[in-house]
Formats: structure tokens, sequence, C-alpha cells
């Protein structure tokens, strides 16, 4: 697998959670480690995971922030949000399914890097949130197991790094003969039975 099947599979997971969210679900609080905002709903993690996905297209053409300037600012989700969101994850969607240079350097907010770094930072938070919203409000739902064990060969090896740099919470302690979904998400930090 290399680092765009891993950010379509990814994409594709938190898409299809968000599809299954009740607009009346949106107003509910998160947990407060979500969000650097205060008091955020899911509405505002939606909101953020549009102006993540409203990135990629100018990401993967080469643009820096001061060249997008405030094109992604402001209220992206409208009066459908739902519906607003997967408008702009389609456009996230088709710019990825692009023939791209995994290679080739990106401006990101945090730094330069390889579209394929980028794609598997992108993934990772996309991947998890999906699995942590579905449990927020409730979905039995599990990720796909090609994403698993797509997660497992290419951010599994990096798992200490982004620990480093204050991505995931430590991890968590499960039986050996658990499942690779819960054995992944205990070594990210975020399983919770």
């Amino acid at each position: 697998m290399n680092e765009q099947d891993l950010f379509l599979m990814s994409d594709a997971a938190l898409r299809e959670v968000i599809d299954m969210i009740d607009s009346d679900q949106l107003a509910l609080a998160v947990p407060a480690d979500w969000s650097r905002k205060p008091d955020a709903t899911l509405r505002d993690i939606l909101a953020h995971h549009a102006f993540d996905e409203a990135w990629v297209p100018d990401v993967l053409a080469g643009h820096t922030a001061s060249e997008v300037g405030t094109g992604h600012d402001g209220d992206l989700l409208g009066d459908d949000p739902i519906g607003n969101y997967g408008d702009i994850n389609d456009a996230a969607t088709e710019a990825v399914t692009d023939n791209i240079d995994l290679s080739r350097i990106v401006h990101l907010s945090y730094g330069d890097y390889s579209v394929g770094n980028y794609l598997i930072h992108a993934s990772t938070y996309r991947a998890f949130q999906a699995w942590s919203i579905a449990k927020f409000i409730g979905l039995d739902y599990s990720l796909p197991d090609p994403l698993v064990d797509g997660l497992w060969e290419i951010v599994g090896p990096q798992v200490d790094d982004f620990r480093a740099m204050g991505v995931f919470p430590p991890q968590v302690t499960v039986r050996e003969d658990a499942d690779a979904q819960i054995r992944l998400l205990a070594r990210v930090g975020y399983w919770v039975p």
C-alpha cells in the first residue's frame, strides 16, 4: 500500500462516519481534547474537517498559505453541514486520485514535507477521527480491515515519533489476542472498551 491509497481509504472512512451523523447530533459537546476551541461541538469538529479537506487540492497543487489567503475561512458548512462537507470531500478525493508525485515537497502550516508525508499525516488524523466520532455518537463501527492493515504498515513504525510530537496519547494495554484494530487503537492510545 502507498500513501495515496492510505489517504483515500482513511478519507472514505471518515466520510462514511460523517454521513451517518444525524443533524441533531451536531450540537453535541465533544471531549475537550478534541479541539482547542472551548465548548466545542460535533459541528465544530465537522467544520474543522471541512477546512482540512478544503486545503487538500491547494496543498497538492503546491500553493502556500499566503497564496490561498482566506479562501477557506468562514463557515464552509452552511445550512447543510453534512452535504457541504461531502462536496468539499469530493474535491479532495478527486485531487488525491490524480497522478501525484509523492516525493514532491508541499508547504503545510507546520513546515515543508513530501506529498507522501503530508498524506500520512492527513490519513492518520482522518482514520482515528472516524473511529472516535463513530464511538462518540454510538455507532457500531469498525475501520475497514485493509485500512487497519495499511495503518499498521505505514503509520505503525512511526507511532513513537508521532507520540513524541504530541499527536498520540499514551499507549493503552490490551490483551495480546485482541484483533488488529483494537491493538492498533491501543498502540496509538485511542482504545476505549
